[in-house]
């Protein structure tokens, strides 16, 4: 099951993440920069967080997909959107690539105020070094 990860690397005055999850599974307190605090076990994997988190600071990771994978949805803010089935490149936070993946949902919902969620699946031992991806092309070049 997806459960939400927050990685959140400044303590800013900002909470849409704590607004946005129906089940109150994310906490900020009541300082405003506090970093916010996820409770995984009240956590519905809904991804509202991820849509509403104007860091991307927010994830959900699915770490029982299947056997060898795990699944990592992120925000994801390029045109053209990938494809279902595309193959990707997974990075980390400061754009290195960790793993191959392999795009098994784009949800564009208009629930998430036109913000694009990813979702890639990748060898579980990457699963939690995850934050974006870079697209390959039709033509096997790379593309944000």
């Amino acid at each position: 099951m997806k459960k939400i990860w927050i990685d959140c690397p400044q303590n800013i005055p900002c909470n849409p993440c704590q607004y946005a999850c129906p089940v109150k599974a994310i906490t900020i307190g009541e300082d405003i920069t506090n970093r916010p605090v996820a409770d995984r076990d009240k956590c519905i994997g809904c991804g509202r967080c991820v849509a509403a988190c104007p860091g991307q600071a927010c994830f959900l990771v699915d770490t029982e997909y299947s056997e060898d994978l795990a699944t990592v949805s992120f925000p994801y803010e390029y045109l053209p959107l990938p494809p279902k089935g595309a193959a990707a490149e997974a990075r980390d936070n400061e754009g290195k690539k960790i793993c191959d993946a392999c795009v098994i949902d784009v949800d564009v919902k208009k629930s998430n105020n036109r913000t694009v969620v990813v979702t890639v699946s990748v060898p579980k031992k990457y699963a939690f070094q995850v934050r974006g991806m870079k697209r390959y092309t039709d033509t096997g070049q790379q593309s944000v």
